[in-house]
């Protein structure tokens, strides 16, 4: 089994996302998750939110489950954060809104199993322990990290070490948008060959070049756009 990939709903959850975060001037995660989520046709989408925090990315991710039909589960550490939520989708005309969550990202996480989308955020200090304790569908999954430039600031982070023994890296790819998205494509229990890149969320405006690098002691490779 493996995720496979839908042109054609990537970008119907593309062009949604965009209508629906028009008031943001946001650099492109949450469509490009939106559109990476509806693409894959995942079916268990996973992020976590605090109160305070930016909300277009949750939109986003909204937008792709109702693409998808699939279930889309917000953890919150706080019933503060939990009240915040909803009202911020409601503002944003998300109704009815994801299934809420309270409690500790790494426990909420590590109890849920089949998960084919999983958002993390690098600014918080957990995101590589939630990472860890993910339990993906068989199919394979789609791990996503947002604000990667602040984890990137730490160093020493790697897929093959962050996840659990067994877990395989298919893919992985840093994209420069926002403050860095680092995404990780997690093979199956028969996975075939690697998943296309991520659509651009920009019409280009000339000419440009992915430059490739792959890390010799892990095996994981990273996509630049010059």
């Amino acid at each position: 089994m493996k995720l496979v990939w839908s042109p054609e709903t990537a970008l119907k959850a593309y062009i949604d996302t965009v209508k629906s975060c028009e008031k943001f001037k946001e650099s492109g995660v949450p469509e490009l998750l939106s559109a990476m989520a509806a693409g894959f046709n995942t079916k268990f989408i996973v992020e976590s939110w605090c109160c305070g925090g930016p909300i277009a990315a949750s939109v986003g991710l909204a937008v792709a489950a109702r693409n998808t039909g699939a279930r889309h589960v917000c953890i919150v550490p706080d019933e503060q954060s939990r009240v915040q939520y909803i009202k911020a989708l409601a503002e944003m005309g998300v109704s009815p809104p994801p299934e809420v969550v309270s409690g500790e990202a790494e426990a909420a996480v590590s109890r849920l199993t089949g998960l084919d989308f999983l958002v993390v955020d690098c600014k918080r200090r957990e995101f590589a322990r939630v990472l860890r304790v993910a339990k993906v569908s068989p199919k394979g999954a789609v791990l996503a990290c947002k604000n990667a430039l602040q984890r990137n600031l730490r160093g020493g982070f790697r897929w093959s070490v962050v996840l659990q023994r067994g877990v395989r890296v298919v893919r992985s790819v840093f994209l420069p948008v926002g403050k860095g998205l680092d995404i990780a494509y997690i093979g199956g229990s028969r996975s075939g060959a690697p998943p296309p890149p991520p659509p651009q969320t920009t019409a280009s405006k000339g000419p440009c070049r992915w430059i490739k690098h792959i890390d010799q002691q892990s095996g994981e490779e990273h996509l630049f756009r010059e």
